[in-house]
């Protein structure tokens, strides 16, 4: 063996399902040339590619990129003005080489849990600009730990250049070279591999974007509301009882109204009809355009609930993230706020209050207010949901107007 392990490298890590994660718990190092292989590659332009897993070649010569696919990406890199190894940092996913019945197999899911550790650790010690994700392994290593719903494949994630704002750095994930090579057939897989590369590297050096904390106004009275003028923009969403305002019991728990980008009033729901009248009011005017995250969500509960017919609706999210790429999966808010915006599970502490067992069924979200500091995050979440559909809106049609269709 080339390679070496510390006594803290062989450690467990356990987690709460039982399971383990180290090297030891692993086990591939045991059966490797190059156990645990290091990064390679000056880092000369800050780019960190991470790949799937070492090949053959990479684990008898103790290096990335060694076999075929690697000369496939070195010879398209030095096309758009990188070297592999002389501009990037080169790890992977699980840096010791995966073998079944004496050739490369997949990672399992479990050996990348266990090596994630490592990949992070390069990560915080190279502090890259951009990081290079090559297909679903090491999407799952750097993105699938964080992300609470469904990761799907590469074929969602693929063309993004996301800040990450946990990793302050562009994560951009794609295709593996060796697909793009199995595909030789399909030229159009190829350009499409080779748009998404650019992308990527037309962030190098571009200043990465920090999360800018909006400015959340609690309400209490809402005649606040009677102060955003005729000709305004606003965004709206609610928190409720569940998804159906029909069925009996459901009501708006809360609700937000962002003004600007960074701007934005949340509140309770009156009960009282003198008491909303502000914000009806708001809704009726025809000279405030309104946005939302599918808007027919909102529509159907003011009418429901508020009996007030929404007027003004401008933007829909939703809608316009379905007309500048069709992929499935893509279009809910969080997703678009993590690929847009760097912000990963802003939702985890009030997810499980919002679920209700079925579609008609009350959800917990009038319980989980109950409690302040619940209540606080309640409204936190609330606000963030307008306000980044609000950026969502003014991102969109920039895109739009300019006729800048990213994939």
């Amino acid at each position: 063996m080339t390679g070496f392990f510390t006594i803290k490298e062989t450690q467990s890590q356990k987690r709460p399902d039982g399971k383990v994660l180290s090297c030891h718990a692993c086990g591939l190092y045991r059966k490797v040339q190059s156990p645990k292989m290091q990064p390679f590659g000056n880092f000369k332009k800050g780019i960190m590619n991470i790949g799937e897993a070492p090949t053959e070649n990479d684990d008898i010569n103790g290096k990335h990129w060694q076999g075929q696919s690697g000369k496939f990406l070195k010879n398209t890199y030095a096309k758009l003005g990188v070297d592999l190894f002389e501009d990037c940092i080169n790890i992977n996913a699980i840096n010791c080489r995966p073998v079944k019945s004496g050739k490369n197999r997949t990672p399992a899911n479990f050996e990348i849990d266990c090596c994630r550790r490592i990949v992070l650790d390069a990560i915080k010690q190279y502090k890259p600009k951009v990081i290079i994700l090559f297909g679903n392994s090491p999407l799952q290593s750097v993105i699938g730990n964080r992300w609470k719903d469904s990761l799907d494949g590469i074929a969602k994630w693929r063309g993004w250049t996301i800040p990450d704002q946990e990793l302050k750095c562009w994560i951009c994930p794609t295709l593996h070279p060796s697909y793009v090579m199995q595909m030789e057939k399909n030229k159009g897989i190829e350009v499409v591999w080779i748009e998404d590369l650019g992308r990527a590297f037309s962030r190098v050096d571009e200043p990465f974007p920090l999360f800018k904390e909006p400015k959340i106004i609690e309400l209490t009275d809402l005649t606040e509301l009677n102060k955003i003028p005729n000709l305004s923009t606003v965004a709206i969403d609610y928190e409720t009882t569940g998804l159906k305002p029909h069925a009996k019991g459901h009501r708006i728990v809360t609700a937000s109204v962002a003004t600007n980008e960074d701007t934005v009033y949340v509140f309770e729901m009156p009960k009282k009809a003198i008491d909303r009248k502000p914000f009806v009011k708001l809704l009726k005017n025809k000279y405030i355009k309104k946005i939302a995250q599918n808007m027919k969500f909102e529509h159907t509960w003011s009418k429901v609930i508020l009996k007030t017919t929404v007027r003004n609706w401008w933007w829909d999210t939703m809608l316009a993230t379905h007309v500048l790429d069709n992929r499935s999966g893509i279009t809910g808010l969080k997703f678009q706020v993590y690929v847009r915006f760097g912000v990963i599970d802003y939702n985890s502490t009030v997810e499980k209050a919002l679920k209700a067992p079925t579609s008609n069924d009350l959800n917990q979200v009038k319980q989980f207010i109950s409690k302040p500091k619940n209540r606080a995050e309640m409204l936190r979440y609330n606000a963030l949901d307008s306000i980044f559909e609000y950026r969502l809106a003014m991102l969109q049609q920039k895109l739009i107007n300019e006729s800048i269709i990213p994939f």
